[in-house]
């Protein structure tokens, strides 16, 4: 059986982290048996969330980890779909992952009033003493990697305008389809999906949630992965 090393739900979501809750959505959708685990970060071979245990080996990155079911485990998430689909999908997944992400980041850290009521807690088990160190040396470790990235050298407000665009892509592409592709999930909407429903998280106050609320069909969208995907959730989402 494959252990999943992510996150707890938090905020109504899966995980907090939209990765843990990407390899958790292709986890359900390849049908392989896992149990998923708080991850201990010292193992993590990529110093990262999530990663996944099998036979004793370690694997990170969500990227590889689809790879790995693909390969290992036959998983076969674009079934009927020709290549310039999966193309088009590819490009939805990486948009998602490697820009959407990154204002969600700064949205939640940066943001005085949502890093009280989210990323702060995550170090609410930590002592007393020391909490305050470690949450502003993980902080600026945050920022710095925002800066690296990139979106740390713009504005709140052009984070905002970065991120609409890509929410308004989605939702134009998705159009009144039920999931990315067409009737059925394919492998980027474990991505998409998680992407958008972390935006519209309603623990967070952010205008980047305000505009996807605007969207009826990324609404519908999100509701309906978490109805298929984490029905447990659906009472907190």
């Amino acid at each position: 059986m494959i252990t999943l090393h992510g996150s707890t739900p938090r905020f109504g979501l899966p995980s907090a982290s939209s990765f843990v809750s990407k390899v958790e959505i292709l986890l359900k959708m390849a049908g392989v048996p896992y149990r998923h685990v708080d991850a201990n970060f010292s193992r993590a071979p990529k110093g990262k969330i999530p990663f996944i245990e099998e036979d004793g080996e370690l694997l990170g990155d969500s990227t590889f980890i689809r790879l790995h079911l693909e390969d290992r485990h036959g998983a076969n998430f674009d079934g009927g779909l020709d290549a310039s689909e999966k193309a088009t999908a590819q490009a939805f997944e990486v948009m998602c992952d490697e820009h959407l992400y990154w204002a969600t980041v700064h949205a939640r850290w940066t943001v005085a009033e949502n890093f009280e009521r989210g990323p702060r807690h995550f170090f609410d088990s930590a002592p007393a003493l020391l909490r305050p160190v470690i949450v502003a040396m993980v902080g600026r470790s945050v920022v710095r990697t925002l800066k690296g990235q990139g979106f740390g050298r713009h504005t709140k407000q052009e984070v905002e305008q970065l991120a609409i665009r890509d929410i308004d892509a989605v939702a134009a592409f998705i159009g009144d389809k039920p999931f990315l592709m067409g009737n059925e999930p394919c492998g980027a909407d474990a991505s998409v999906w998680s992407g958008v429903t972390g935006v519209l998280c309603k623990h967070f106050t952010t205008p980047i949630r305000d505009h996807a609320e605007k969207h009826a069909n990324l609404v519908a969208y999100s509701a309906r992965g978490m109805a298929r995907w984490f029905p447990e959730l659906v009472e907190t989402s």
